[in-house]
């Protein structure tokens, strides 16, 4: 049994929760154009976007390399602007037996902030790689997408 760790990070998002949310988990598939440096698609494979059950696999990119990972959406709590994608296949699985990713929106004092939570297991006691350049990668996503919709509400 490898390691288990639990990395969390929290951004504050000044285009509102209620976006953010919207996009993780209905338009995932719309990151690729709002942040290509990171995101090169996200495919669904089974039922829908936004929906428990569903499965999709995302292509991106990490350390210069282009990687992928499939996950089916594991839980989804609308009054915490919360899912939660759980990684069954690709890049990350080869360091890791269990990877889940929680995202969720929580606003104090009318400020909305972005959490990120990196639940994991290494493969084995080998491998000692904490995903901390993957939450690093999370929280610049949340800053693209931010930016990319303060430009949209400029425009309006």
């Amino acid at each position: 049994m490898g390691l288990t760790g639990k990395l969390i990070a929290a951004i504050e998002f000044k285009a509102g929760g209620d976006v953010f949310h919207e996009l993780i988990r209905h338009k995932p598939h719309q990151l690729s154009n709002i942040t290509p440096g990171y995101i090169q698609g996200c495919d669904l494979h089974e039922g829908e976007y936004g929906h428990v059950g569903s499965i999709i696999t995302w292509r991106y990119t990490h350390d210069g390399k282009e990687k992928t990972a499939k996950q089916v959406i594991h839980a989804i709590n609308e009054e915490q602007k919360l899912v939660q994608f759980k990684t069954f296949e690709g890049d990350l699985m080869e360091l890791y037996k269990t990877f889940l990713v929680t995202c969720h929106v929580e606003t104090k004092n009318e400020i909305d902030l972005v959490t990120w939570t990196f639940e994991y297991e290494m493969l084995n006691d080998d491998v000692v790689e904490h995903p901390i350049t993957p939450l690093s990668v999370a929280i610049d996503i949340t800053k693209d997408i931010e930016t990319h919709h303060a430009a949209k509400q400029t425009l309006n």
